[in-house]
């Protein structure tokens, strides 16, 4: 009597269990798979990601079809205004209480350093377009973390090395005082120095200055023939328009934007942004199929994308494709079919991703058209030369990454 009591309870149960697994699934499979968009989304770094990464991740999602292993896909977005501590706190609540399963953009470089520690704590993909420091992928490096778009050492190979080449030998930085802006230096200063040229001075700035007077003075006071910014968003703008205040480009030095974007361009205007060089890995130009999506992107923001939001579409699009081959959101699952898995969209062909995290993309120096030679509305660039991805960024014997000695 004891025994069949026994094996009736025990029955029971297992049902219960199996009851309650069910629902979980079912649970599971209901629940949204949730991104989240983090960066500046207010403030002196917004024009340059900021809304823009969000409505092209929101593109990338529409186009996958709004679901992934049966699941709606939800984006969150989140302004961490450029505070460090700001970005730790949102990148621990969207992962523990809203399970956000992978982070893209990053916003600023010292953000993203603190992004990518937790990401890696938590086995959580993050995927950095936005973010210039190269030691994202060199010693804080993570098995979860993808560097989507350029980085310091991508821009200052491509851009030092060609204006050295032009006889612009000695450099004077105006740089930012926080990771991104040295990384940057640090970078160009090896690309310059290797190439005969040579860094006669440097005056750090903190981040969002309004006057830049005193180091504009400075840097034309050097004689240097460049005076290269280690800075960007509206930094770079305000160095630039106080140089010309200040008679530097008159008076025979040239300024060198290290990072400048194309909506930088825009506002500065050709007359006083032409025959500057930039860096970048994406114009909207390129093609029709690079013309296309601009088209779409420019109905919403009302302007045309530049690299960093690209590559905000092009990270969703493959993170998307690779958990639909993963079958799972697992971090680490996701993460290696993301590896195996050559990147294909309108702003990559067959590019391929190390194991460092590096996405290995070409990157292409332009030239600021004159006013006389754009045709209207955002044709500034003329193509100067390409540069393949195993050539503009660092070398995996250079690095300092651990997955590359594995």
């Amino acid at each position: 009597m004891a025994a069949s009591k026994l094996a009736r309870i025990t029955a029971l149960a297992a049902a219960f269990a199996l009851s309650f697994q069910l629902s979980l699934d079912v649970f599971a499979a209901e629940e949204p798979i949730r991104l989240g968009v983090l960066n500046d989304q207010s403030g002196p770094t917004a024009d340059a990601a900021g809304p823009g990464s969000a409505i092209a991740a929101r593109l990338a999602i529409e186009d996958f079809g709004g679901s992934v292993l049966g699941r709606p896909i939800e984006l969150l977005v989140g302004d961490h205004q450029n505070k460090t501590d700001l970005a730790g706190t949102t990148t621990r609540r969207w992962i523990d209480v809203d399970n956000v399963v992978a982070i893209l953009d990053g916003g600023t470089s010292a953000a993203a350093l603190v992004i990518q520690q937790i990401a890696r704590e938590k086995e959580r993909i993050v995927m950095f377009s936005g973010p210039a420091t190269s030691d994202l992928t060199g010693k804080a490096c993570s098995p979860f973390g993808f560097h989507w778009t350029y980085d310091t050492y991508a821009l200052a190979n491509t851009l030092a090395r060609a204006l050295v080449k032009e006889g612009n030998d000695t450099w004077f930085f105006l740089t930012s005082d926080y990771a991104f802006g040295h990384a940057l230096e640090r970078d160009a200063t090896k690309f310059i120095e290797s190439s005969g040229g040579k860094v006669i001075g440097r005056v750090r700035h903190p981040l969002n200055t309004a006057d830049f007077s005193s180091f504009i003075l400075q840097a034309q006071s050097s004689h240097a023939r460049i005076i290269g910014l280690a800075n960007s968003a509206d930094d770079a703008l305000n160095s630039i328009k106080q140089a010309a205040e200040f008679g530097v480009t008159a008076g025979g030095q040239k300024i060198g934007g290290l990072l400048l974007l194309i909506n930088q361009i825009h506002g500065l205007g050709l007359k006083s942004a032409q025959g500057t060089q930039v860096a970048e890995s994406f114009y909207w130009d390129m093609d029709e199929a690079t013309r296309n999506f601009s088209r779409r992107f420019e109905a919403i923001a009302h302007k045309k994308p530049n690299m960093i939001q690209a590559g905000v579409y092009s990270a969703t699009n493959h993170y998307l494709k690779s958990v639909q081959l993963a079958r799972s959101v697992a971090g680490a699952a996701v993460a290696e079919k993301m590896r195996a898995t050559p990147v294909n969209d309108f702003m990559s062909r067959d590019v391929t991703i190390r194991r460092d995290g590096r996405v290995m993309r070409d990157m292409y120096v332009y030239q600021v058209k004159t006013p006389q030679e754009s045709t209207g509305p955002w044709d500034y660039y003329k193509k100067v030369s390409v540069v393949r991805g195993e050539d503009a960024f660092r070398p995996a014997s250079e690095s300092e990454c651990p997955l590359l000695k594995e």
